[in-house]
């Protein structure tokens, strides 16, 4: 379903009255959309301190240095919007997406916060790995803080797949799931991932919410396909191990960005509550950042200029891709990427 800018705030004034504006369609997938979207190219990661993430996230994945850089200038401030920007970045290769960390020179000194569970923010991305070669205990044994109780990830319905939470030491959290033989058959994971010696990958987009219904029919606006499922889960004992909480309530929903290893969840806690988060995040602030690539960057920020998606510039070449950065209506950062070599990573 597409809307016209025109109808964009009486949607808004609908979805602030709780009334859902989206439908779950169970086949949906990021392939239904008519746009040129193609999925998630990268989840963004803003240190302070990028030698030390560097050697923690690569230490235990074994992801790929695509490159390593510095970078300033004219096109990098235009990108950012704001003048005399300088940072440096890596860019990891998970065999399913890019992990990109980066320093932003102004950020030395600011102090870092740990992401609270509840949010609200994207509070988290997620490596899947085999239970048979675990990376909760290659995260847990490189320092990772575990959120999650117990010593051990947690086996939430019996199907196969246990769940954790941890933190890097920065405060950063990321989601830690370990397949059995079964749901790892059925999942993304293949022979090509196993001979490449890949033992984890990456698989989402977390955003959390002080209002679910809207958010998600933004997204469902803004990506023109529907999300495939959603939840409610009140005091699940299992999922408030994984939470480290004594209680929980929250409400989930999915969108599917490929056909099975990626994907964008939508949470909102009603306990412990998500508070509303006022105003926009910094492009640059610490903590995660996602980009959506797409085939045609200019019609795809006209298309959702028009739609009322608040663009911090027109899309800019630098480096190996046209991009542009946007904030959602949460104020989280996302970005629209295109390659101008299709065959780049």
């Amino acid at each position: 379903r597409r809307l016209a800018a025109s109808a964009l705030s009486l949607v808004f004034a609908t979805l602030a009255a709780n009334a859902s504006a989206y439908e779950i369609v169970p086949d949906a997938t990021i392939a239904d959309s008519p746009t040129s979207l193609i999925g998630i190219n990268h989840i963004g990661l803003s240190v302070r301190d990028l030698d030390a993430a560097l050697a923690f996230y690569h230490g235990v994945t074994g992801y790929d240095i695509v490159r390593r850089e510095t970078v300033s200038g004219t096109a990098a401030d235009r990108l950012f919007g704001m003048p005399g920007i300088s940072y440096e970045t890596v860019v990891l290769e998970a065999p399913n997406m890019l992990f990109e960390l980066t320093e932003f020179s102004h950020n030395a000194d600011k102090p870092l916060t740990k992401m609270r569970v509840e949010g609200p923010g994207m509070t988290h991305t997620c490596f899947q790995s085999p239970s048979a070669d675990s990376a909760y205990d290659r995260f847990k044994a490189a320092g990772a803080e575990i959120l999650s109780l117990g010593d051990q990830p947690i086996d939430l319905g019996g199907y196969g797949v246990t769940y954790a939470y941890a933190y890097d030491a920065e405060g950063n959290m990321f989601e830690l799931e370990q397949l059995d033989a079964g749901p790892l058959a059925a999942g993304a994971y293949n022979e090509r991932w196993e001979a490449a010696g890949y033992n984890s990958w990456m698989t989402q987009v977390a955003l959390v919410t002080h209002d679910i219904v809207r958010l998600t029919d933004f997204y469902a606006q803004i990506m023109a396909f529907a999300p495939y499922r959603e939840g409610d889960y009140v005091n699940n004992p299992r999922i408030n191990e994984v939470a480290g909480v004594d209680s929980s309530s929250l409400l989930a929903s999915w969108f599917r960005m490929n056909e099975r290893s990626k994907t964008i969840e939508l949470w909102q806690y009603r306990d412990p509550i998500t508070e509303e988060h006022v105003g926009k995040r910094g492009v640059t602030d610490f903590g995660y950042s996602f980009s959506i690539e797409v085939g045609d960057i200019e019609a795809e920020h006209a298309r959702m200029s028009e739609l009322g998606v608040e663009f911090v510039s027109a899309p800019v070449r630098l480096g190996d891709f046209w991009q542009a950065y946007a904030h959602d209506i949460d104020g989280n950062v996302f970005s629209l990427r295109q390659a101008i070599d299709s065959q780049s990573p």
